[in-house]
């Protein structure tokens, strides 16, 4: 199994770019972990994964107020952001009943989300400085960056 892949952006648009490139990757059923402050370029990448499915990219925001968007491409993509959510909050939601063979799912503030699932893909976002963002990848059932 492949390691940690780190990919260093600098601007929205470069990250939106490496999360376009990263569909490519994606099969049905895939749930991705994101991690990372505010800011920190996860709807971005989410706006780029959208574009990579064949789903219209411009219709991608924060789903902070909705909870969950849906956008239809090659794969539908769930889009859930759990910022707002307390852990109790989110296990309510039934996250794990969402994704399917025709579907993949992004999770903001996945550490909300105390049910996620060990074998998903987990992605790491973290400032460096001015528009610069890095970006660490694991790919399902590895070791994250802390655990390593």
């Amino acid at each position: 199994m492949a390691g940690v892949e780190t990919i260093l952006t600098h601007s929205e648009d470069e990250t939106s770019a490496a999360g376009e490139r990263f569909a490519a990757r994606l099969a049905g059923g895939d749930v991705l972990l994101l991690y990372g402050d505010l800011g920190a370029g996860k709807t971005a990448f989410v706006r780029g994964l959208a574009r990579g499915l064949g789903a219209s990219s411009d219709d991608v925001s924060s789903p902070t107020f909705t909870l969950i968007q849906e956008y239809r491409g090659r794969l539908t993509l769930y889009h859930v952001d759990l910022y707002r959510l307390q852990s109790i909050e989110a296990a309510d939601l039934g996250l794990d009943e969402l994704p399917d063979r025709s579907s993949v799912m992004a999770v903001e503030w996945a550490e909300r989300w105390s049910e996620r699932p060990h074998s998903a893909w987990q992605i790491r976002f973290a400032h460096r400085g001015q528009d610069r963002r890095q970006i660490e990848i694991s790919p399902p059932d590895s070791p994250t960056p802390a655990q390593l």
